[in-house]
């Protein structure tokens, strides 16, 4: 097929607008429920039964389902056709959180969480691969992804206030039933508007082993970082696991390099600008991960906020995301090479991060913790939007699934690695603080509790010092391996190495002349 023959209809397709608005919804909803919950879970495990020892599964199921699942998950959407995968994807995530809302015990939740992981994993690749190939118009895609940019960064936050709110006026199982009609106007929607671009699914047989192989890696890596958080980095099971990752994953890219139709070609991951995203931006949803975390603790526990409270005061985050995404990353991504973006946004996040390593019990909310959100929604914004973009930029169309999946998984990897190994860095602090302060400690009353508080403050900055220069990392990276220019200033970016002519004429058709996802 000619590039004049294959362009018309993904540069003039008019329901192209109308289906982001429920691409961008079911983004949402699946972004929200990485947060949602966990303001629901204290109440959740009263009424349930849940024991302490198993609570975290709650979390954990839904982790590693959706992490372990990703690359599958969008290998499927290649197959099945991207408009088929999301839709499927929204009606089983729509289905497995009624089924959490009605839990009645521990069993029940805890497979409704990991169904709602498993259908994630099918319904993140797809929304974002669809975008992928329905814009293709350097100012169109700039826009429809500062829209899903602001989203994936914000919506974390959106979280914790819905979560709050739906705790705290009605019932922690609303944090689940509030999925069913957000799935239910995406599907319908997306079922009659989305139209994708005739010729861009994967026609491969699915390669078997690597799916096992990538799975189990992934899922063992995921535990291995979930269960370090509780039981130490120095158990045999946490060790176990990081092992039995390497070797599993290693195994995954040999088996990659050889077979003839890879589940995740070499050439989508290799490709240096590609690899620059995926890697910056897991780093840097590690400190994110982390923050939203003690912060939340901070706010609660320290400051005494109620939930709806502690959600509101994430607000000037979400509007730093949102105008650092919509006004900053889309209007400049087709005018500045998006290293421009990405390593200067991560740079001003870590600003904001830094003041926050100044926390103290008695901090002011609006002359420390507002402003020091408002630069970190500002930088990440504008880090997230060219990110998302460049991500799935110049691969070939019959991939877009599963390097939309690399995408997620980065960030699905990331936020377990930030939970993990920050709280142990806090955990870490805050023993060393008390340990210093033993007789303060146990001196009881005002003066024991105000110790125990500037404890865990301590371990929180200890952990947030890390964080900064974790978000530094990420803006060297972003720097360092992404290379490609201004969008529409030069030749597309290349498909990778070992692409092979086939690919490399099929990528022609659909390829943006920008450097987007």
């Amino acid at each position: 097929m000619s590039k004049t023959a294959a362009t018309p209809p993904l540069a003039a397709d008019p329901s192209r607008w109308k289906a982001l608005v429920f691409i961008a919804l079911a983004q949402l909803m699946v972004v929200l429920d990485a947060t949602i919950v966990n303001i629901a879970l204290p109440s959740a495990q009263t009424d349930l039964g849940i024991s302490d020892g198993n609570r975290q599964w709650v979390i954990t199921a839904y982790a590693l389902a959706f992490g372990g699942l990703l690359l599958f998950g969008g290998r499927i959407a290649d197959k099945w056709g991207r408009k088929n995968a999301f839709v499927v994807g929204l009606i089983g995530f729509a289905l497995a959180s009624a089924l959490g809302g009605a839990a009645n015990g521990e069993a029940m939740m805890l497979g409704a969480r990991a169904l709602q992981g498993a259908f994630g994993a099918l319904l993140a690749p797809a929304a974002l691969s669809l975008l992928a190939v329905m814009f293709t118009d350097a100012k169109e895609r700039a826009k429809a992804f500062g829209i899903y940019g602001a989203i994936a960064g914000g919506g974390g936050a959106v979280g914790l206030i819905l979560g709050g709110f739906l705790t705290e006026y009605l019932n922690w199982r609303w944090t689940f039933f509030v999925n069913i009609p957000f799935a239910i106007v995406a599907a319908v929607g997306a079922w009659l508007v989305v139209r994708e671009p005739a010729g861009g699914r994967n026609r491969a047989p699915l390669d078997v082993p690597g799916v096992a192989l990538s799975t189990l890696g992934l899922v063992a890596l995921v535990y291995g970082f979930t269960r370090a958080e509780s039981a130490g980095w120095s158990d045999a099971t946490t060790v176990g696991m990081f092992i039995a990752s390497a070797v599993l994953l290693s195994a995954f890219v040999y088996t990659e390099s050889k077979v003839k139709s890879p589940l995740l070609p070499l050439r989508v991951l290799l490709e240096r600008n590609r690899g620059g995203v995926y890697l910056s931006l897991g780093l840097a949803v590690i400190a994110m991960f982390g923050l939203f975390l003690f912060l939340t603790y901070y706010l609660q526990v320290v400051k005494g906020f109620s939930p709806v409270k502690t959600g509101f005061a994430f607000l000037p985050m979400i509007a730093g995301m949102i105008t650092g995404s919509t006004q900053i990353g889309a209007r400049l991504m087709t005018r500045v090479a998006p290293r421009l973006l990405m390593g200067p946004g991560f740079l001003l996040a870590a600003t904001g991060m830094l003041l926050l390593t100044q926390l103290e019990v008695g901090s002011s909310y609006p002359a420390l913790i507002l402003p020091a959100q408002l630069l970190l929604g500002l930088g990440m914004g504008t880090a997230f939007m060219p990110a998302m973009s460049l991500a799935t930029h110049g691969v070939n169309p019959a991939d877009a699934g599963v390097a939309s999946a690399m995408v997620n998984t980065s960030q699905q990897v990331g936020g377990a690695i930030g939970t993990a190994l920050l709280n142990t860095i806090a955990a870490s602090a805050t023993t060393a603080y008390l340990t210093d302060h033993a007789a303060e400690a146990s001196a009881g009353g005002a003066a024991a509790k105000l110790v125990q508080a500037q404890a865990m403050v301590e371990g929180y900055s200890s952990a947030i010092w890390w964080a900064v220069g974790i978000l530094a990392a990420s803006s060297a990276i972003a720097l360092t391996l992404i290379n490609t220019g201004r969008p529409g200033a030069g030749g597309p970016v290349a498909s990778g190495a070992g692409s092979g002519a086939a690919a490399g004429a099929g990528e022609a058709e659909l390829r943006v002349p920008v450097i987007a996802h």
